[in-house]
């Protein structure tokens, strides 16, 4: 199989991609999302036998344990290998990943790019989403065409993600991020209870609290927010202009200034200590990943230690 990384868009300098995806860490971040698997098909999330309306999830070979009442006989016929039919509702879980591409994502001072790391989480966790028959659903938003591609399996839920990884080349116009339509779509297309990350640097008008708290009411919600160093601390280089890539808006600045910088940093870590309070405030679980580092580390600890708690 091609490596995560041969899998992503084309490399270029302006485009530097996540960085290596190392084997050992993925497949920590394997058994991590598969105990919460286990925990989101407990009880009522497990049931032994197909009611009315369940979905069909996938036919497989039969192994021993299985109930013969669920044996597919058309397939057993046609490929002469008994087959089972397997309720969604049983074994497989349905996970959502809620993608900003808007212009915000394309800021980056360090190792990479916002959007590479978000791609890197994206492939990361749809490699993980897609093993054992579970399914992968996605919802792009803040592009130019936001998407919302239905959950699918394996190759064809990976394939789906690349789609929507390469598929929003162009600009989008000039606006704020809408994450309440985002996340009012994902409400809407994910029927049953599903794992959902919205994968973000959360730059942009408030007025999403609402619609999280719905998404977190009936599904399992992380909130992994990107966020580059110069985001967060001016450095002192004389005058520059600063652009505010969701609205266009320019606005000349001299960093020389000390006060000036302190002002920013305490601004900026107010801003990102009241979205940390909205996040706590909806019950969802927050992870801070940085254009600088092993991003992908940091995401296996913080699920890691959400998996313990």
């Amino acid at each position: 199989m091609r490596s995560l990384e041969a899998l992503g868009a084309e490399r270029t300098p302006a485009r530097p991609g996540p960085g290596p995806l190392p084997q050992a860490l993925l497949r920590a971040l394997d058994l991590t999302v598969g105990r919460r698997v286990e925990g989101l098909l407990a009880g009522d999330h497990r049931s032994t036998q197909l009611g009315i309306g369940s979905e069909l999830a996938q036919v497989r070979p039969y192994e021993p344990g299985d109930d013969v009442r669920r044996i597919d006989w058309n397939v057993t016929a046609r490929t002469r290998v008994p087959h089972v039919r397997v309720d969604l509702a049983e074994r497989v879980l349905t996970t959502w990943l809620v993608l900003d591409t808007s212009p915000s994502m394309t800021f980056g001072t360090a190792d990479r790019r916002k959007a590479d790391v978000a791609e890197g989480v994206a492939l990361a966790v749809g490699h993980v989403a897609t093993r054992r028959g579970n399914r992968l659903g996605i919802v792009t938003f803040g592009g130019a065409d936001p998407k919302t591609l239905p959950p699918r399996q394996g190759r064809s839920g990976l394939l789906g993600l690349l789609t929507a990884l390469r598929g929003d080349e162009r600009e989008a116009p000039p606006g704020p991020t809408p994450f309440a339509d985002a996340f009012a779509r994902t409400s809407a297309a994910a029927g049953q209870r599903a794992f959902v990350a919205v994968v973000s640097d959360f730059r942009g008008s408030p007025g999403w609290r609402r619609p999280l708290l719905e998404l977190a009411g009936r599904h399992d919600v992380i909130a992994v927010e990107i966020r580059d160093p110069r985001e967060q601390e001016l450095p002192n280089v004389g005058e520059l202009w600063l652009v505010d890539p969701e609205t266009g808006r320019r606005l000349r600045v001299d960093t020389r200034s000390e006060k000036l910088r302190r002002r920013f940093a305490d601004a900026a870590a107010a801003e990102r200590a009241s979205l940390a309070r909205s996040f706590s405030s909806t019950g969802v679980r927050h992870v801070v990943l940085s254009t600088s580092g092993d991003w992908l580390r940091d995401l296996v600890v913080f699920l890691r230690r959400r998996s313990a708690a």
